[in-house]
């Protein structure tokens, strides 16, 4: 399949059923009890600091791990995969004292990975296509919030910096063969202006248009994003950018995630995702919620029609994401919204002008 023939099949499923993504990459990759060895492959031998931890760059030194877990997602019924890009931007991969030439490598390959396993999966059921989403994660620096407490003006980046950092990530994932992008885990919703700012020049400059997935994070029971904005004023401040999907997740468990994926959904007039963790870590920071937890709650979801796609975040596992395949197999997915045509305006807050 050509990429214009991959995204019309995925705008054609997403509306045939509740499409699935895959579940967390970080405890399947801590199972594997790497080694900083496995980190450093043969590229980075006497590469100065450590540099396990660094899951990215298992896409360019343990290559076999990527497509492995892959392949388990969609095995257990995954339409969507994502890329081993969370954190390969050269902001958040400064602190591994990555080079832009290793920073671009990474999102090159990740990108050329995950297509090849979508592709092998998608030969053998030719019925359920399967997809690759370039993970675009948050950044370690934020322009909405000072890095210093005793100065709020203070930024610790400029939007210039993180527009640049967002510019070789996606024009690299682009360039390795995603289908869509995927914008997640926001905590700054300044940060992910800049990255659809990037992808919008890009697009004018000639790069393949591919659908945006933005998928923000309510980080506690505030309701609010660590920026400080509400769950209408997040989308209004994005809307701009006509996502193919907008969503939330991580932070919080399916119980606590479920307001705002409700109030979302009554306003959104695009597809609504949810990827929420397995539950609140306890004590030793692991997630203790079983795929059967899980998929009841994110299940309910689905047969209340307030959702599209659905996925599992931290403490998830592909036993996690065929649980939630099997709970909303069949089920509808629901229809956007109308669109409005008021101004919809943000700060923290939401400002609607009727028209």
């Amino acid at each position: 399949m050509t990429r214009k023939d991959r995204i019309a099949a995925l705008k054609a499923a997403a509306k045939e059923r509740i499409l699935i993504l895959d579940g967390s990459w970080g405890v399947m990759i801590q199972r594997r009890g790497l080694d900083e060895a496995d980190f450093l492959g043969d590229r980075f031998v006497g590469h100065e600091g450590q540099m396990k931890g660094n899951n990215d760059i298992l896409c360019l030194t343990r290559p076999d791990i990527v497509t492995d877990l892959h392949n388990a997602y969609y095995e257990a019924g995954a339409d969507i995969s994502e890329t081993n890009t969370f954190s390969a931007t050269t902001i958040a991969q400064d602190d591994y004292k990555l080079d832009a030439e290793a920073v671009r490598d990474i999102n090159l390959e990740g990108a050329k990975l995950a297509r090849a396993a979508a592709d092998a999966w998608t030969a053998k059921t030719p019925d359920k296509p399967r997809f690759a989403a370039g993970s675009i994660g948050p950044l370690n620096k934020m322009l909405s919030m000072s890095s210093d407490v005793n100065d709020p003006g203070h930024r610790a980046v400029t939007f210039d910096e993180v527009y640049e950092a967002y510019r070789m990530q996606v024009q690299a994932l682009n360039e390795g063969g995603v289908d869509l992008y995927l914008i997640e885990t926001i905590t700054d919703t300044l940060n992910c202006k800049a990255c659809i700012k990037a992808i919008m020049d890009l697009e004018a400059e000639g790069m393949d248009q591919l659908p945006i997935w933005i998928s923000g994070t309510i980080t506690d029971r505030s309701g609010r994003t660590l920026s400080g904005q509400t769950v209408e004023a997040f989308w209004n401040s994005v809307r701009h950018a006509k996502p193919f999907a907008i969503g939330f997740n991580c932070a919080l468990g399916a119980d606590l995630m479920r307001p705002h994926i409700a109030s979302l959904s009554r306003i959104a007039d695009t597809l609504v995702a949810a990827y929420p963790n397995a539950g609140l870590p306890n004590e030793m920071g692991q997630y203790d919620e079983t795929p059967g937890q899980t998929s009841g709650a994110v299940g309910g979801w689905a047969k209340d029609g307030i959702v599209n796609i659905l996925g599992g975040c931290c403490g998830t596992t592909p036993e996690h994401i065929a649980a939630i395949a099997k709970a909303t197999a069949g089920l509808k997915p629901r229809d956007p919204a109308p669109t409005s045509h008021d101004m919809r305006l943000s700060g923290l807050e939401p400002f609607v002008l009727a028209s």
